[in-house]
């Protein structure tokens, strides 16, 4: 009886390891794709508000300045 506990131990063992192993590299490579999309929308959004503090050139009015001096 001992060794037949001993026979499947490692065979559950084995089972639970391999059914593990997909859930764990789903969850690796979806953390990375969330991380590097994270960093894209954080990217984008400082470049959304990175207009709102610049000063407003007006260039038309800068033009005719040049032009007659």
């Amino acid at each position: 009886m001992t060794e037949s506990t001993n026979q499947q131990k490692p065979e559950q063992t084995e089972l639970a390891l391999s059914l593990l192993t997909v859930p764990f590299l789903g969850a690796l490579f979806g953390s990375r794709s969330l991380l590097d999309g994270l960093t894209s929308l954080g990217e984008a959004s400082e470049e959304i508000f990175r207009g709102d503090r610049l000063p407003i050139l007006h260039l038309e009015q800068h033009n005719d300045i040049e032009i007659k001096a």
